[in-house]
C-alpha cells in the first residue's frame, strides 16, 4: 500500500498578528513545520503549536527561514553559507528547546520560503543547511524540494531526506515551482489539487503549466498554512488520499 506524509507550515502567527488556521488543519496532517521566530512565530506560538501537534499525534518539525518578518521570509537576501548555517542552527535549536520542555522530540527540518528556494538551486547554501541539521541532530529528517540541490546535499551529509511536492503550487517543465509573482503560481481548486497529488504519489509525476508531465518523487506533500483555503484543502487531501488507498504517515527518522 503506498504511503505519503501530509505536512503543513504552521505556527506562523506572532504577537498580536494571526496567520493561518492551524487548529483546523492539524486533524488532517501527519507532520507540522513550525516557524521559529525569524519569518513568523514567536516563543509563545512555538510552545502552543508544539502542544497542539502533540495532542493530535502530529510529527513536529522546525521551519527556519530568513530574518524577514515584514516579507514573511519570501524575499531573497544575500547570505553566505556560514550565515545560513548559523541561522538554521539557531532556529532549530530554539524549537528543539521547546520540544524538549514539552517532553517531545523533534522529527524533521524544512527550510521556509526564499531560503528553501535558494537552497534548492544553490549547492553551497544547500550544504550549509544540511550540515546545520546534521550537527544539531543527525537523526532528523530533512524535507526538501524533490529533485533539488537540497535533497542531494542531505544525502551527501548522510541525512534521511523526504522529497517534497506541493499540493497548492504549480510547476514549470524544469520541475521548479512557478514563481509567486505569476498569476498561475497557485492551485486554487481543491478537487484539482487532490487529483494532482494522487497522481504524484501513484505515478511519480505532475503536469506542468507548460502541459508537460514532470517526473518527481513525492515522499511528503506540503500545504501552506497561510493559504486562504488551507483547511479546506487539508480536509480534501486527507479524504482523497485515503479514498485512493494511500496511507498518510510521517517519514521515519533515522536511528539516533
Amino acid at each position: 500500500m503506498p504511503t505519503v506524509d501530509l505536512n503543513c507550515d504552521m505556527g506562523e502567527s506572532f504577537g498580536a498578528y494571526r496567520i493561518g488556521a492551524d487548529e483546523e488543519i492539524l486533524p488532517f496532517v501527519s507532520s507540522a513545520n513550525i516557524a521559529c521566530g525569524f519569518h513568523g512565530g514567536d516563543p509563545a506560538v512555538m510552545r502552543t503549536t508544539i502542544a497542539a501537534a502533540l495532542e493530535r499525534g502530529v510529527a513536529i518539525g522546525a521551519h527556519p527561514g530568513l530574518p524577514d518578518l515584514a516579507g514573511f521570509g519570501r524575499r531573497s537576501m544575500e547570505v553566505t553559507p556560514q550565515e545560513v548555517y548559523d541561522l538554521v542552527v539557531y532556529q532549530v535549536g530554539a524549537l528543539l528547546g521547546f520540544a524538549l520542555a514539552a517532553g517531545a522530540s523533534l522529527h524533521h527540518v524544512k527550510a521556509h520560503g526564499a531560503l528553501y528556494n535558494m537552497a534548492a538551486s544553490q549547492p553551497a547554501l544547500a550544504d550549509a543547511i544540511a550540515h546545520a541539521v546534521r550537527e544539531v541532530d543527525s537523526s532528523l529528517v530533512l524535507y526538501a524540494l524533490a529533485g533539488s540541490e537540497l535533497v542531494a546535499a542531505g544525502e551527501r551529509a548522510g541525512l534521511t531526506t523526504a522529497s517534497e511536492a506541493f499540493a497548492d503550487r504549480n510547476y514549470l517543465a524544469s520541475g521548479a515551482l512557478v514563481s509567486r509573482r505569476r498569476a498561475d503560481a497557485l492551485v486554487t481548486d481543491a478537487g484539482d489539487a487532490v487529483a494532482r497529488v494522487v497522481r504524484m504519489v501513484r505515478e511519480g509525476c505532475v503536469r506542468s503549466v507548460d502541459g508537460i508531465d514532470v517526473a518527481l518523487r513525492a515522499d511528503t506533500i506540503c500545504i501552506h498554512g497561510d493559504g486562504a483555503h488551507a483547511a479546506e484543502l487539508a480536509r480534501a487531501l486527507r479524504r482523497g488520499l485515503e479514498g485512493a488507498g494511500i496511507t498518510i504517515v510521517a517519514p521515519a527518522r533515522a536511528s539516533a
